[in-house]
């Protein structure tokens, strides 16, 4: 079955959790859940997978879509259920939030997709910047791709005390201090309801794909803390 857009009944009951999360109100409404919240998202999940790895068969890609079950360890006093769902299309990973990833959210307030290096790790971010040192050419011209568009918007935290990067230009990508991401952010819209939205996030998403190739080679170079 293709995606047919979300039912706009998946905005009340993302509502509904976030106010009466518990087992006593979700379980009589397990089945709307999966109706009108989980089928959908893996619908729109396997299609845009297919289509972006058709379009990118060189990158080893794959794909997940997250369960609305908390974990039971790390519940820390909130409900046992999640309040919204997201998907993601990435390089296999046995932390898949340190790798690059392309993902789409529905949240009770709004939606969001983009691409996601949210929890690179610190010697990740090091190589980052030492690439960007040793030559900020090729993230320069990724940078002002960026700048052209308004769709994206880039988020992360920054170093409290700014370092000098090798230009202006590159200075709010050298200074993230332990991830970034490239977001777009919409309020529950028209859209959302249609089919119409794999392409759209497919269409953003193939903007990012530069950027992504060129993070997700980063592994690959010399640990710069051992130099």
């Amino acid at each position: 079955m293709s995606f047919q857009g979300f039912d706009p009944a998946v905005v009340d009951f993302m509502w509904g959790i976030r106010f009466n999360n518990s087992r006593e109100w979700f379980e009589p409404r397990k089945e709307e859940y999966k109706a009108v919240f989980e089928a959908p998202m893996k619908e729109l999940c396997r299609e845009l997978y297919a289509a972006f790895s058709a379009r990118h068969k060189d990158l080893t890609l794959t794909s997940r879509v997250s369960r609305i079950y908390r974990d039971a360890r790390r519940l820390f006093g909130r409900g046992p259920y999640k309040d919204h769902l997201w998907l993601t299309v990435s390089a296999p990973a046995e932390r898949w939030a340190c790798q690059p990833t392309f993902w789409f959210e529905l949240t009770p307030e709004g939606y969001s997709y983009g691409l996601g290096y949210w929890m690179a790790q610190a010697v990740t971010m090091a190589k980052l910047r030492a690439r960007m040192d040793r030559d900020p050419k090729p993230m320069e011209k990724l940078v002002r791709q960026m700048e052209k568009q308004d769709i994206f918007h880039l988020e992360g935290e920054e170093f409290k005390r700014l370092r000098p990067a090798p230009s202006r230009l590159l200075e709010p990508w050298y200074n993230k201090k332990g991830g970034f991401s490239l977001s777009c952010e919409r309020e529950h819209d028209e859209l959302l309801w249609s089919p119409e939205l794999a392409g759209h996030i497919l269409s953003g998403w193939e903007s990012l794909v530069p950027l992504y190739r060129y993070l997700s080679t980063l592994d690959g170079d010399p640990d710069p803390r051992e130099t």
